[in-house]
Order: C-alpha cells, then structure tokens, then sequence
C-alpha cells in the first residue's frame, strides 16, 4: 500500500524539486485521493513557524484519518458479531 502521508521537504529553492516534487503532487493526489502531502520550503524566506504549523497541520489530519479508521474497525467487528450472533442485538 505505501504511504498516506509524506511531508515533501523543499531546501533552498530547490527548483527542481520545486518542479517535480510540486508538479507531482496533484497526480499523486489523483491517483490517490487518501494520500496527505504537504510540501515545505527550507529556505530563508521561510519561518519555523510556517513550517512547524504546516507539519502539525498534516499530523492533525492524519490522526483524524486514523481515528475515523479505528472506529471504522471497530464498528464492523461489532456488526460481525452481531451478525454472527455472538452479541445480541439488544444488548447494544
């Protein structure tokens, strides 16, 4: 499966990476509509802050994705054991 989410580290106004790496995004997203990826710029025009915020940004959305999954899962084991009839409907 791979990665759902890449931080996409940009040095100095790299522009080659500026031109892949930004220019690949949007097919990547395409191709794959769960991926998390946020490009950050390293260079002296670039705060700490900025950078800090955008990465703590992608964690916030990545745990969230996560969490969504979790009771996702433990939803259906839930349903199968009602289906399955090891829980009783009533009971929940």
């Amino acid at each position: 499966k791979g990665y759902d989410n890449i931080v996409c580290t940009q040095p100095f106004g790299c522009l080659p990476n500026h031109i892949v790496g930004k220019g690949v995004i949007p097919n990547i997203k395409k191709k794959h509509p769960e991926a998390n990826i946020v490009p950050i710029d390293y260079d002296p025009g670039a705060t700490k802050v900025n950078q800090e915020n955008r990465i703590k940004l992608m964690l916030a959305v990545a745990r969230e994705k996560m969490n969504e999954e979790y009771i996702d899962y433990i939803s259906k084991g839930i349903e199968d054991k009602i289906n399955n009839g090891n829980i009783p409907a009533n009971i929940l």
